[in-house]
């Protein structure tokens, strides 16, 4: 069955999550009130921790620890944190106050706390059941074309929006902790899991009349990515959640959301550097095999993970470039395309015989998203990303067995507005949609750009909003690829 994946929308700043950390101070640093420092270590956590990490040492975003920071100085970085930057930076001017930016600025100029480590044990005692697996419904109980449901993030709010295509109506609000990043479901759609920026992850039915949350667990304190197994017999029996940190991933009961299997993502890089924040970014179902295909963001490394045997588990660590994001399939949904984004490449890999097959230098920092697929005249089949860090599309061929001379090699680029984050297609549609968010101008941020297919030419922007302080982004399409949703992303407001 076709899946839909989720729009975003944030409410305002999410509060009461604590980031378990210590706040000892060296005397001959920067300082700040032990409040203060409270304060802008969970504004850290919530706004900048996923680009440049727990213990600051960059990924996506640049090095933050002390040595860098106390460079730069006290009014240097305040002034970034307020207009943000070209190579991709958000300005938080309409987020934090100038008071939280000046105690923000102060707070990257001392030395991280010690971030907290998490137990299966911790895991295990987290596990809530709200609906029983015996009583789950055995029927739709709302008599509504289910299957064409959006499941949606409202972020900042914590909350999922459970929408119905075919009316526009929203059936449901559910609780699902902070900043939920991603949401996936089991083979059939029935059920799906959200994972939160506070490692909470969350079993939702859309059976019910109306839909709800039936169990959840917490694998980790800041985590990104979830997915469940959908392979032979072990269809929809497991789920895996990717922790930022603690660094690892955690491998649960699908039914009960117990945790099961805990492993570290420490480890040595691709330039034979140890790695203490070795990262999951991004964690994907593989069709042909009883696997997961884990990225590792700072080890440069995609991990397949081999579900068949928990107590013995199987794993190729496939070596490719840092710093890991996130990918999607190609159409035939063996080989798997990830971006290395700040190492301005995609990255291939074989899902059936677990290697590493490609790389391919695109514009600045590419960010696909959920990624688009097509078929191009004279490429033949290919995928395309966007950018975080200039406004542009890159194409290339993904075919290697129909069309080995365009395999992993560029198609074409192409020109937008503005820097963005997310690409979409539909089989049924003649045209690609771009959002571009990363752009300064309102005017920009706020619309989409529409490529199409047969011309490779931008023929259209819509502007989707000109809510003030909004942005557009994350499409979506419906069941038969005849609306697209859009999100409206309301910084520092109401939605």
């Amino acid at each position: 069955m076709r899946k839909f994946a989720f729009g975003t929308s944030v409410l305002g700043l999410a509060a009461g999550f604590m980031f378990g950390m210590g706040s000892a101070v060296s005397a001959a640093e920067p300082t700040l009130s032990e409040a203060d420092f409270e304060e802008a270590k969970l504004l850290y956590f919530q706004r900048c921790a996923g680009c440049h990490g727990a213990e600051r040492k960059g990924a996506t975003g640049k090095n933050l620890e002390p040595k860098a920071t106390q460079k730069l100085g006290q009014k240097r970085l305040e002034k970034i944190i307020t207009l943000g930057t070209e190579g991709g930076m958000n300005n938080f001017d309409d987020i934090f106050s100038k008071d939280q930016i000046s105690k923000l600025a102060t707070y990257i100029q001392m030395t991280p706390p010690k971030p907290a480590e998490m137990s299966l044990e911790q895991m295990k005692k987290s596990v809530k059941i709200y609906v029983k697996p015996e009583d789950y419904v055995k029927k739709p109980m709302h008599g509504r074309n289910w299957e064409n449901f959006f499941v949606v993030i409202l972020r900042d709010a914590g909350k999922m929006a459970i929408i119905d295509g075919d009316t526009k109506e929203v059936l449901s609000k559910l609780d699902a902790g902070y900043a939920v990043h991603v949401t996936k479901e089991t083979s059939d759609g029935r059920f799906w899991y959200t994972i939160g920026r506070d490692g909470k992850q969350n079993k939702i039915d859309l059976w019910m009349d109306p839909p709800q949350v039936v169990a959840e667990s917490q694998v980790a304190y800041d985590a990104r990515d979830i997915a469940v197994s959908h392979y032979g017999d072990f269809k929809d029996k497991y789920v895996i959640a990717g922790g930022y940190w603690p660094p690892h991933f955690v491998i649960s009961d699908a039914v009960t959301m117990e945790p099961l299997k805990v492993v570290s993502t420490r480890g040595v890089n691709v330039d034979g550097a140890f790695v203490n924040e070795a990262r999951v970014a991004a964690i994907y179902n593989t069709p042909h095999a009883p696997t997961w295909m884990v990225a590792v963001k700072e080890l440069g490394q995609v991990w397949q993970v081999d579900y068949s045997d928990l107590d013995n588990l199987r794993i190729e660590q496939m070596d490719s470039h840092k710093f890991l994001h996130d990918g999607f399939f190609d159409p035939s949904q063996k080989y798997f395309q990830i971006a290395a984004n700040a190492s301005n490449r995609m990255e291939f890999f074989d899902t059936t015989t677990r290697k590493f097959v490609g790389s391919l230098e695109t514009g600045k920092m590419p960010h696909p998203g959920p990624g688009a697929n097509w078929t191009d005249e004279k490429c033949g089949p290919v995928g395309a990303t966007g950018h975080i860090g200039e406004g542009m599309i890159t194409v290339w061929g993904n075919d290697p067995e129909g069309h080995p001379d365009q395999a992993w090699k560029t198609c074409y680029k192409t020109e937008t507005d503005g820097a963005g984050l997310f690409i979409r297609t539909h089989p049924n549609s003649p045209y690609v949609f771009m959002d571009q968010p990363k752009h300064p101008e309102p005017e920009v941020q706020q619309s989409i750009q529409i490529l199409d297919k047969k011309t490779r030419k931008i023929v259209k922007t819509i502007r989707v909003t000109d809510r003030e302080k909004s942005i557009a982004l994350h499409g979506e399409f419906n069941k038969d690829g005849s609306e697209l949703w859009v999100s409206v992303w309301a910084r520092g407001g109401k939605a």
